[in-house]
């Protein structure tokens, strides 16, 4: 979906079209302290990009339209849409609230019918949602992701088989999935910029500067990925964020904010329709300059106790203490594994 919050904000009122339309928390007058969830294309003129602080983003745009953000209206249209998507395919993924896989083998019997499908779920999610949409069509999940990131909004592109190398080759090597800018940096201190020049790399000099990363980065550059379309999707982590209105360094009330985002994560964990344990637990933090660290513990076994959610995120607050005061922390649970029902055996004789 493109730009899927503040579309979805523009269908609500159409007068914001044309308009660079901000979505961000705290975002009144860009004088909060929280972050950009996402902008329409008309902000992203200005330098406006998702995780921006909003008082930067206004600093940038100070005659956008800033929204708080609507998350429930956002989780309706979603169902919506994905309720199509999965009208239409042998095995359907989610892979968040704005995106997913279709696995169209057994409908298709050819790319040229998968792009006319591609074609029908595009009016199909105009007509119910008057919203618009990319979709990628390749050999695999990866081609499909790379087709649909290269041409927003409202693109359609299809990648057949033979044509992977050809298109692979000139896109930026940020186009591959994973690949963010501390790793981009990484490849262009080695001469690397495009995909083509991550294909024709040496692999053992690859493994050396990043690891067993390097195998899947060359893999992909080549267009390989053997990764299945799930037909079931599962949230894979449930995480909450507080900004302080002002700079804090009071270990105190850091702590508090941390018992009360684990009360919140743990309320979100057993209100899912799923239940779920948990087995790593992270904290994430932001300096009042920005900086911004994470860190994480995994417990030796899985488990759904609130007390290791807020007793594993202060111990590893507390290396980050007293180096700075802190404008942002947050609390998240990984690793989840769906809880076993428990069944009562009862003998009779």
């Amino acid at each position: 979906m493109n730009a899927f919050f503040a579309a979805v904000e523009e269908r609500q009122r159409p007068e914001l079209r044309g308009k660079p339309v901000i979505v961000g928390a705290a975002a009144k007058e860009g004088k909060g302290r929280g972050i950009v969830n996402t902008g329409n294309y008309e902000s992203r003129k200005f330098g406006i990009r998702s995780g921006m602080p909003i008082s930067q983003a206004y600093r940038l745009c100070p005659n956008g339209i800033f929204l708080e953000p609507n998350f429930k209206l956002y989780e309706e249209v979603s169902e919506s849409v994905m309720k199509i998507l999965e009208e239409h395919a042998e095995r359907f993924e989610q892979g968040g609230i704005d995106e997913a896989y279709m696995d169209v083998t057994d409908r298709c019997k050819s790319f040229s019918e998968a792009k006319s499908l591609a074609y029908l779920l595009k009016e199909k999610i105009y007509e119910q949602e008057k919203l618009t949409c990319s979709i990628g069509i390749g050999q695999n999940k990866l081609i499909a992701k790379i087709a649909s990131d290269s041409k927003k909004p409202d693109g359609l592109v299809l990648v057949e088989p033979h044509e992977v190398k050809k298109f692979l080759t000139h896109l930026p090597v940020e186009s591959i999935p994973g690949i963010g800018k501390k790793s981009k940096k990484a490849f262009e201190v080695l001469g690397i910029k495009t995909v083509g020049d991550l294909a024709s790399y040496d692999i053992d000099r690859l493994i050396e500067n990043f690891g067993q990363w390097a195998i899947f980065y060359h893999q992909a550059a080549h267009g390989m990925d053997d990764s299945e379309v799930a037909s079931e999707w599962m949230q894979k982590s449930f995480s909450r964020e507080h900004t302080f209105e002002r700079d804090v360094d009071d270990k105190q009330r850091i702590f508090d904010t941390i018992d009360g985002l684990a009360e919140q994560v743990y309320k979100d964990l057993h209100e899912y329709k799923i239940k779920f344990n948990f087995k790593t637990i992270s904290i994430r933090l932001r300096y009042k300059n920005f900086e911004t660290h994470t860190a994480a513990k995994t417990l030796l076994a899985a488990t759904d106790d609130v007390r290791a959610i807020k007793r594993t995120a202060k111990d590893l607050m507390r290396y980050f203490l007293q180096k700075d005061t802190i404008r942002l922390v947050g609390v998240k649970v990984s690793q989840l594994a769906e809880q076993k029902q428990k069944m009562a055996r009862l003998l009779v004789k």
